[in-house]
């Protein structure tokens, strides 16, 4: 079974991902993968609260269905690729996980999950775990550009040797700006697994001496929290971002729904607190 299904994608309680998104799907085609993947975006917090209590995460399917769709909880781009990936292939859709390089990809390590989906002929990127402005797929495809949700983002294709990896772009202040790099090498769980752990222990990893919690709120606008700012982005408006003041780190998490119980909601208070507060990124 561990050779059929590397994954584990056969234990994923289907119908709990679809009721907390609220969605139900009917057959896998474009139109149900771009309600799936902005309802899954919606529906669940970047965060990389575990990382900074030390907690992991783990990146197994069970432990990230258990997290997502019991504990009501959110994580980063290995937690939601994981699910996200095994929520489409039990839907029927032809997925392939991908690794990628954020930023400089001759400077950065493979250290993001996206999520690729082959369907009527045509490849497709979705990157639930990364850009929450990518609310819908993008074609796989050299200067395929889509503008959706207020965002504009455009994929160029990249050759190094027999590589081939896809740079994601977003249009930032009039001019395009890259995201990252995803290649189209195999991925197996082990490298998921070791990824995750670069990621999560490294002491050069951003996710070590920041805090990042973003999510998309009831009145649809989109918010992201640091440990020294808030930042609120709204289709049509003017984005605000302004210095976190006293006693608004907790009402910032209740509102983005990165649901903590007493203990760990006390210790990643203590987290933030030996944070740079000076470092408002």
């Amino acid at each position: 079974m561990r050779h059929e299904d590397p994954w584990n994608t056969a234990a994923l309680d289907l119908r709990a991902y679809e009721e907390h998104l609220g969605v139900e799907p009917r057959v896998p085609d474009r139109a149900t993968l771009d309600r799936l993947t902005e309802a899954h975006i919606r529906a669940f917090t970047f965060d990389n609260i575990d990382v900074l209590l030390g907690d992991g995460p783990h990146v197994d399917l069970a432990s990230v269905s258990g997290k997502f769709l019991e504990r009501g909880r959110g994580g980063y781009c290995f937690e939601h690729g994981v699910l996200f990936a095994a929520a489409l292939e039990r839907l029927g859709y032809d997925v392939r996980r991908r690794l990628g390089r954020v930023g400089d990809p001759a400077e950065s390590a493979r250290a993001h999950m996206a999520v690729e989906i082959a369907l009527d002929g045509r490849r497709f990127l979705a990157d639930p775990g990364f850009d929450a402005r990518l609310l819908r797929p993008i074609e796989l495809s050299e200067g395929a550009q889509d503008t959706y949700g207020g965002a504009s983002h455009r994929v160029r294709r990249v050759v190094e040797g027999s590589t081939v990896s896809w740079e994601l772009q977003r249009w930032t202040r009039g001019a395009w700006e890259r995201q990252h790099t995803t290649d189209e090498l195999p991925v197996r769980p082990v490298d998921v697994d070791m990824a995750n752990h670069y990621v999560s222990t490294h002491g050069d990893s951003p996710f070590r001496s920041m805090l990042t919690v973003s999510g998309h709120l009831a009145d649809g606008s989109h918010a992201t929290l640091t440990h020294g700012t808030v930042t609120v982005r709204r289709p049509g408006a003017r984005t605000t971002k302004r210095e976190l003041e006293d006693g608004e780190l907790d009402e910032w998490l209740d509102r983005l729904g990165a649901s903590l119980t007493g203990g760990r909601r006390d210790r990643l208070q203590t987290a933030v607190a030996g944070l740079h507060v000076g470092d408002r990124s």
